[in-house]
């Protein structure tokens, strides 16, 4: 099993695509630690925001979650450098993601942080400087900052980072209905060269980056998904109040950790009528979060077409079906 946890939906950021920082969580009411030791063993856990690290107990939290699963990974903006080079010294094991929307100009106007891009690259510089293994950064793809892709994956090369991607989407999670991409092909275009460089790879885990990037373009040219969505099963998240939700795009609730176990709501009557939803939702999302372990219980769905792609020297189409 594998889970996202949303400490807090505080925000120092201001981004265009997600208006979470306009509604902010109260502190005197976010999840406390000892709420998420009820938390089952997991294979993959995300903490996330908000931003997590204006939490003054991100370390605390940290402790707890870092206990239950095999791997860990923070995702911030990278701001606060101090604090996260911190946790980082005092967990080494941990992985961190810093979210970068494009080379500076590009970022500081779609982040709303005045020399974001200087403070993010340089929490990355900082980890890599005390010997923190697992780091990378991502970019959410807009009209914006589609043209910024390529030199972001050079950067993530030559640093040797991890390079994590996802399109701009709609969400009760981000008080945000308006995102939309006006130039399809050119965002879709951006996303299958990248896809093709990581084909011609030597590292195994980028050939099925390369087919999840693929399936961005799917996305974003209107597809459905290609893979069935795990989310209430295989994937949930926990919000800064402590509600178990099957993913931050439905609203619905399976339960409460700060009332009753963790274990007690994944076998509640809420927790499969929430299943039951989500095997009737028609959204199309594709995230990392939700795909990755989709990906491992359906491997040679991404295998078959990575042989494809090898044999056409060009990623091969993905099926494109619309409603």
């Amino acid at each position: 099993m594998e889970a996202a946890i949303i400490v807090t939906y505080r925000c120092n950021a201001r981004c265009h695509m997600c208006n979470t920082w306009q509604h902010p969580s109260n502190a005197s009411q976010e999840i406390l630690p000892r709420h998420l030791e009820s938390l089952p063993r997991l294979r993959f856990a995300n903490i996330t925001g908000g931003e997590p690290f204006l939490r003054t107990d991100i370390d605390e939290v940290v402790a707890v979650v870092r206990r239950k699963t095999d791997r860990l990974v923070i995702s911030t903006n990278g701001y606060l450098t101090d604090r996260i080079v911190d946790v980082a010294r005092r967990f080494p094991d941990v992985g961190f993601r810093v979210s970068l929307e494009g080379l500076p100009t590009a970022n500081d106007e779609l982040r709303g942080l005045q020399d974001g891009f200087d403070h993010g690259l340089r929490t990355l510089l900082r980890l890599r400087s005390i010997g923190c293994k697992d780091i990378g950064f991502g970019i959410t793809l807009s009209d914006r900052n589609a043209d910024d892709l390529d030199e972001l994956a050079e950067l993530a090369a030559a640093m040797g980072l991890e390079l994590a991607t996802a399109v701009v989407h709609n969400s009760y999670y981000f008080h945000k209905f308006d995102n939309r991409i006006e130039d399809v092909e050119r965002v879709a275009g951006r996303l299958e060269a990248l896809a093709l460089k990581q084909l011609r790879s030597r590292q195994p885990k980028k050939w099925f980056r390369a087919w999840f990037n693929m399936g961005l373009a799917n996305r974003v040219r209107g597809g459905n998904r290609l893979l069935p969505c795990p989310v209430g099963e295989e994937v949930f998240f926990v919000d800064p109040f402590g509600e178990v939700r099957p993913c931050n795009g439905m609203e619905a609730t399976m339960g409460s950790l700060k009332a009753r176990s963790f274990d007690d709501i994944w076998r509640s009557a809420e927790s499969e009528a929430v299943r039951s939803a989500v095997r009737e939702c028609d959204e199309r999302c594709w995230m990392v979060g939700s795909v990755a372990p989709a990906m491992k219980r359906n491997l040679m769905v991404p295998l078959r077409w990575i042989v494809r792609s090898w044999i056409r020297g060009a990623p091969a189409p993905v099926r494109l079906n619309r409603d």
